[in-house]
């Protein structure tokens, strides 16, 4: 099946990708509680990590963190719609997917937290 959208070339390309990324984020802060708190969080922290961060290095790793955390919420929030559009009974292997992907959302928190620790407590 041809997608229309996928060979368009150029520039064009570009903002009807970005029209998309923005229909994401648009969803995600209507849709997501968890998504909206991280973000919240990240304002925060965004600014703390740049004025307090030190060394560009740590910068970096402290700023970093937090998109990964945004980046896997994302994605795990993404996961969920797209096994609930599929079916909404009940079935291991749903919420085995289900629940991996906010494993994953939990590593991405603990390895902020390990990351701002190390660089804030040493």
């Amino acid at each position: 099946m041809n997608n229309p959208h996928k060979n368009q070339p150029g520039i064009g390309h570009v903002w009807r990708a970005m029209a998309i990324a923005r229909q994401g984020f648009v969803a995600a802060w209507r849709c997501e509680d968890a998504f909206r708190q991280e973000v919240l969080i990240a304002l925060v922290a965004m600014p703390v990590a740049l004025w307090f961060g030190g060394s560009a290095l740590a910068k970096a790793l402290l700023v970093g963190s937090i998109f990964a955390v945004l980046i896997v919420e994302l994605l795990n929030s993404a996961l969920e719609a797209a096994v609930d559009h599929t079916s909404l009974a009940d079935h291991p292997l749903a919420k085995r997917a289900k629940d991996i992907a906010s494993a994953a959302v939990l590593l991405s928190i603990i390895n902020a937290a390990a990351i701002w620790s190390l660089i804030f407590l040493f």
